[in-house]
């Protein structure tokens, strides 16, 4: 006799099949996410000068940390591309005052792709043992790409730049902007890893409890970037190790605003000579003291002093008139036809002596890559009559026996750029800048921002003689000692520490960031291998 059985219906052995799930209820679980995402880039957006909010970007990544977590790299990478554009879209508003939104809304489109490969890498290592590291290390190796592609970078918008009041920021004396934007990221994490752990403890319905070593991790995220900074503070001084000189920064302001200031060259030079001498005026008189030397902006000069004789003669009567070497900002065209971004000395007894021809350029400002494609959708390449060409070796002047490092404008916020000069013997940093294009924007405080950290950075006076403002003297230690106000022609005088030593950021160079480079591609090449080995499992 055969024993027969009943087939069992495979819904009752499972019990009950859950109801779909309603259209609203899939959209709002879509939408929640994604509308963290949006808003808690711009809370990163807030945390970021002209606002002293530092502290608003760790809440800003911990937000991204919840967003991410547990999820696929496919989700990552839109919700890192959400982050991205709320971040970047305001930071750089700036970018289209004079041109228009087309130029602002494609920088931030492309930039913010950047971080939405990002979010998919650290979507992908978020199931791994110790996350929030992970996870910090891929931020920076999203910084490190952005600063070298395409077009050889642009890294505005480096956590570390956002940094400057805050208490992290003697970290990038010890692996400079690297390292203090890891600290930042890494804090913000541990403290979603936290939250997380807390809440996984006290579910009623979880059967994990506490895991201790997860627990420890997320709290040495936040602690030991904390205890870090604090353990750095030393490496920062303002002490005159090579004594001090006396700086002047003049800033002579412009006729107008905007893109059109250029076409008035001549009065932009005739403003930084006349303040130049009403400066030697009041040294003169006694109301200011004898500079030892003395800074202009980029672009104080754009008639070429070497072939227009009335501008090398304007010059020449300033700094007889002041007494002390200048260094011009000047637009030069060479023997052979090329164009230059120039810092000229010019000393009053020498004349011009030395020149520095800036070496990282601005695409789409100083040259047009892809002019023929970039023409086509936009006729605004054409105030672009001439593309400038880089420079080939570092700036350091011998100022009144001070040795004087030059980053002009733009290079200020490459990490390279800066340090070189100081690797190269500069006592002191000077960051002539041209801010006028911009009008009141706030590209001038994110870039006065960017020179504080690269005095701690570096244990250097930064001097930042701008065109039209804001001009400023900033101390090794990263405060602001002096500055102007906008569109006002005005000088800058004091005595200020010279230093030769070096931190342990200069010294390591680019090796801090290498590090975690290698650090997120580990991180990444776990997740990955963990998980083609649970699909061949399956």
């Amino acid at each position: 006799m055969t024993a027969t059985t009943t087939p069992v219906d495979e819904s009752e052995q499972l019990g009950p099949r859950p109801a779909p799930a309603s259209r609203k209820a899939r959209l709002l679980r879509a939408l929640v996410p994604a509308t963290a995402a949006a808003l808690s880039g711009v809370l990163l957006y807030v945390s970021f000068p002209p606002r002293t909010l530092w502290w608003l970007a760790l809440p800003a990544f911990a937000v991204l940390a919840w967003c991410l977590h547990g999820r696929g790299w496919k989700a990552g990478l839109g919700l890192g591309y959400l982050f991205g554009l709320g971040f970047l879209l305001p930071l750089l508003v700036w970018t289209g005052v004079e041109v228009g939104p087309g130029p602002w809304l494609a920088l931030a489109a492309i930039e913010a792709m950047f971080v939405a490969l990002v979010g998919a890498g650290i979507a992908a290592v978020s199931r791994l043992p110790g996350y929030p590291l992970w996870a910090a290390a891929l931020w920076i190796a999203g910084e490190a790409a952005r600063a070298r592609v395409p077009f050889s970078g642009f890294p505005w918008g480096k956590i570390a730049f956002g940094q400057a009041d805050g208490v992290f920021l003697p970290l990038a004396a010890l692996g400079g902007t690297p390292v203090l934007g890891f600290a930042v990221v890494l804090c913000g994490f541990g403290l979603y890893e936290i939250v997380r752990q807390v809440r996984e403890a006290r579910d009623p319905h979880g059967t994990r409890g506490v895991r201790r070593g997860a627990a420890a991790v997320a709290l040495l995220a936040v602690l030991v970037p904390i205890a870090g900074a604090f353990a750095a503070r030393p490496l920062v001084s303002d002490d005159a190790e090579d004594g001090t000189a006396t700086v002047a920064a003049i800033q002579g302001n412009v006729p107008q605003a905007g893109l059109e200031f250029n076409a008035q060259r001549r009065a932009v030079l005739d403003h930084h000579v006349r303040e130049t001498q009403r400066l030697a005026d009041r040294v003169k008189a006694g109301k200011a003291k004898q500079p030892d030397f003395v800074l202009w902006p980029e672009n104080s000069s754009d008639i070429d002093p070497f072939t227009n004789p009335d501008a090398r003669e304007a010059i020449e009567r300033a700094v007889k008139a002041i007494g002390a070497p200048i260094s011009v900002g000047g637009v030069v065209q060479s023997k052979d036809g090329k164009l230059f971004n120039e810092q000229i000395l010019w000393d009053p007894k020498k004349g011009p002596s030395d020149t520095y021809d800036k070496r990282q350029i601005q695409p789409f400002g100083e040259y047009i890559p892809l002019r023929d494609i970039v023409g086509f959708f936009s006729s605004d390449v054409g105030m672009v009559r001439q593309d400038f060409s880089r420079g080939a070796k570092p700036g350091v002047f011998t100022m009144a026996g001070t040795k004087v490092g030059i980053a002009t404008c733009y290079e200020a916020a490459f990490d390279w750029a800066v340090r070189d000069t100081v690797t190269h013997g500069a006592q002191l940093i000077s960051v002539p800048s041209n801010n006028a294009t911009f009008d009141r924007s706030e590209m001038t405080y994110q870039q006065l921002a960017m020179s504080r950290v690269r005095a701690v950075e570096h244990s250097r006076t930064v001097t930042v003689p701008v065109t039209s403002g804001v001009s400023a003297i900033i101390q090794p230690d990263g405060h602001v000692s002096q500055k102007t106000t906008w569109f006002t022609a005005d000088s800058l005088v004091e005595e200020v520490p010279l230093r030769s030593s070096r931190t342990p950021a200069t010294r390591l160079g680019v090796l801090p960031e290498g590090v975690l480079v290698l650090i997120a591609a580990g991180g990444l090449g776990w997740a990955v291998t963990g998980a083609v080995r649970a699909r061949r499992a399956r």
